[in-house]
């Protein structure tokens, strides 16, 4: 297959390349590399769940302690967190279809090394790696957003994203069933055979990628500073989404707790049903980009907070319920909160995309970050609210996280002068 070169705009920072226009940008990418970037994106972001519904496995077959085998998915955690911070730069410093096909070729072998590991130690250290080169995902967006032409930049994005969350929402019950019937390190080995498939056809098909910045790498660091200062969307963008993830990981991360309880009494795998909510979210993705393209992406973010701030203000509603209207209010809430998650996600992507095209993944960095933050922030929060004070508590920060996101939404557009983006 022929490779074509993606256009870039003129960078305001210095020692950005800018490579010629080619007229085969005005069409965009086709259907099938457009969904071949999304099957890359789950098949890439899977990766960081597999081992979390088979940790009690685990821990019976390499005879480790719930202590180690809990370290399992944190350091997979923190290895994504750094990869997103030190390497989800690197592609606007080199080829992005390079950087892809390495990152992938990097995780299938991890893989490869959790799927044979004969101690816990070796697993530990699998999965850093796993989290280290995971973040391929978060090359595979920002690739889809420069090849697509900016009227059907949302529209594409939103497609590769529909990928990804797909792939977060099924991994756990991919990995789980393969666990019970075939063995964990089945699902580990069947997962680096799909990784090296997808780096193969990845290197076949896709196009080159020109670099659009000549900076070292310490300064493509230090640039990341930089634009956080210089772009007011791009803060307003990581802050909104980080806010609502505080609300979206606080409800997740105690939700199993919550239905373990009385009155409900109900196991792991009632809870990872509440999240076949999620996909309401994935499938709206290419809608949310296509409004987006045509209402403009800030208006979409203020629908999208609405949208998780009701849901989440729902739960008032708690105490007056009888235990299966509670269990079917859950299930309004997870759906409308997550549908309103992902749509912001998309149009935050889609104002990201649009401030500097010649810095999209760091941009794109910054703005993982801040919903790592949030979901790392909920996480702990929601937890120690629910041990002091009940589910209440729980439902009263992520409606306050949401209200706050809605907040920043409505703030001023950025100053003039900026460089404008015409999705703001």
């Amino acid at each position: 297959m022929s490779t074509i070169h993606a256009t870039y705009h003129p960078s305001p920072l210095p020692g950005t390349a800018v490579p010629s226009s080619n007229p085969r940008e005005q069409s965009g990418p086709s259907l099938p590399l457009v969904l071949l970037l999304a099957l890359a994106a789950g098949l890439s972001v899977a990766s960081l769940y597999y081992a979390q519904p088979m940790l009690g496995v685990l821990s019976e077959d390499l005879h480790a302690s719930n202590r180690a085998v809990g370290m399992l998915p944190t350091l997979t955690q923190l290895g994504y967190a750094l990869g997103i911070l030190l390497l989800s730069p690197l592609g606007d410093r080199l080829d992005r279809r390079r950087v892809i096909v390495a990152k992938a070729l990097v995780l299938g072998l991890a893989l490869l090394l959790a799927g044979t590991a004969p101690s816990i130690h070796v697993l530990l250290l699998a999965s850093l790696a796993i989290g280290l080169s995971a973040t391929l995902a978060q090359d595979i967006v920002p690739a889809a957003a420069t090849l697509a032409p900016e009227a059907r930049r949302g529209r594409v994005v939103g497609t590769v994203m529909t990928g990804l969350l797909l792939g977060i929402l099924l991994s756990r019950v991919v990995s789980g069933f393969t666990a019970e019937h075939l063995g964990w390190r089945t699902m580990f080995l069947l997962a680096a055979a799909s990784i090296a498939a997808m780096a193969a056809v990845a290197w076949k098909v896709l196009p080159h990628f020109r670099p659009t910045t000549q900076l070292s790498y310490a300064e493509l660091l230090r640039s990341v500073g930089h634009l956080w200062k210089t772009h007011r969307e791009v803060r307003h963008a990581a802050l909104a989404q980080g806010l609502l993830s505080v609300g979206f990981s606080a409800f997740w991360s105690t939700l199993a707790v919550l239905l373990h309880a009385e009155p409900f009494h109900l196991g792991s795998t009632a809870a990872g049903a509440f999240g076949l909510a999620g996909a309401a979210g994935a499938f709206a993705a290419p809608l949310a980009g296509g409004l987006a393209d045509r209402h403009g992406a800030r208006v979409v973010t203020r629908v999208g907070g609405v949208l998780a701030m009701v849901s989440f203000a729902l739960l008032g509603l708690w105490p007056w319920l009888a235990p299966g209207a509670r269990l079917a209010l859950l299930a309004i809430t997870a759906l409308g909160f997550d549908l309103g998650y992902q749509v912001t996600l998309i149009a935050h992507q889609s104002i990201v995309y649009s401030v500097d095209p010649a810095a999209r993944s760091r941009l794109n960095a910054l703005l993982i970050v801040g919903m790592f933050i949030g979901m790392a922030a909920g996480a702990a929060l929601g937890g120690l609210l629910l041990a002091q004070w009940g589910w209440l508590a729980v439902a009263a920060l992520a409606t306050g996280s949401s209200a706050l996101a809605l907040v920043i939404r409505f703030l001023p557009q950025a100053r003039a002068g900026a460089a404008p983006a015409r999705n703001t």
